[in-house]
């Protein structure tokens, strides 16, 4: 691979920093660009609170997890064969945690099952940093997870109602055909940090497409439903939720699943934001203005 020549006083011609990285880093573009209004303003409003919403609910349902911290599926519980446990071996001065997931058994002592708490290892599921409260009081946790429960409820359906109102999930959240054909070429251009530049950074790609659909109009309501389902006077009033979910062990799983997802999801937005131009990325999520490289057309 040659290098570039040097000047003619001698000098080494500055180091080329790649395409990628200058995005990251917040880097103008090199050629022409312009601002490209990308976000409007409920879409703003229903993100930023959403990151504060899940944080809590996160953190406060391993609060509410800690109380109990197995998983089953059915209607019942079966405490001798959970589907994932996080408990603690031993006694007062040696314990160990074990992280059960189906008949496989972990040690995850400090971190799942046996963890520090002022000092010393005391049987909890979840570490008292990963909780809220971080004391153990699951009283204040359900506080805490139902109050901010009923703010994404909220949230979300006033975001759902004005997104089909305004045409924003037809135009810019369904996936389309060609969205489809092309997934296989879009996650392979990812994976080689190559993101959509020029005119089709105006829009979302195929992969963000079936992503936000998904976790708006499927992960969101499936969510809500599943932990609607654990109580037992919706249960009364509503036996069909019973039905639906094969008991509220099974919901409580899902439940489970689904926040993790969240979670997981969380992660990847946050990487590909970086990989992608953390500046420009964020500055449209706050004043909704994104650059583009390239002329404008029309």
């Amino acid at each position: 691979m040659s290098t570039p020549a040097a000047d003619a006083a001698g000098h080494a011609p500055p180091a080329r920093v790649p395409s990628w990285l200058r995005r990251a880093l917040g880097l103008a573009p090199r050629g022409p660009h312009y601002f490209f209004y990308r976000h409007r303003l409920p879409v703003r409003i229903a993100h930023w609170l959403n990151a504060v919403v899940l944080f809590v609910m996160l953190l406060s349902g391993l609060q509410i997890f800690n109380a109990h911290p197995a998983l089953y599926w059915g209607i019942s519980s079966d405490f001798a064969h959970p589907l994932l446990s996080l408990t603690a071996q031993g006694d007062d001065t040696h314990l160990t945690g074990i992280t059960q997931i189906g008949p496989w058994r972990f040690d995850t002592t400090g971190v799942l099952g046996a963890s520090d708490e002022n000092g010393q290892v005391v049987a909890r599921g979840f570490p008292q940093w990963a909780t809220i409260p971080g004391p153990r009081w699951l009283a204040m946790g359900r506080l805490w997870h139902f109050l901010f429960a009923w703010l994404f409820v909220a949230n979300g359906s006033l975001f759902i109602a004005w997104a089909l109102w305004s045409g924003h999930a037809r135009n810019d959240l369904a996936p389309t055909r060609d969205d489809i054909v092309h997934l296989l070429q879009e996650i392979a251009d990812h994976a080689r940090l190559r993101f959509p530049r020029g005119e089709a950074a105006r829009r979302y790609n195929g992969i963000q497409k079936m992503t936000y659909f998904l976790v708006i109009f499927g992960l969101g309501p499936l969510i809500v439903l599943t932990g609607l389902t654990m109580s037992p006077t919706l249960d009364a009033a509503f036996p069909q939720l019973l039905w639906i979910f094969g008991g509220r062990q099974s919901a409580r799983t899902i439940h489970f699943l689904c926040a993790f997802s969240f979670l997981g999801f969380f992660i990847v937005h946050i990487v590909m934001v970086v990989l992608s131009g953390t500046w420009n990325n964020l500055r449209s999520m706050i004043s909704g203005r994104y650059v583009i490289e390239g002329e404008r057309h029309g």
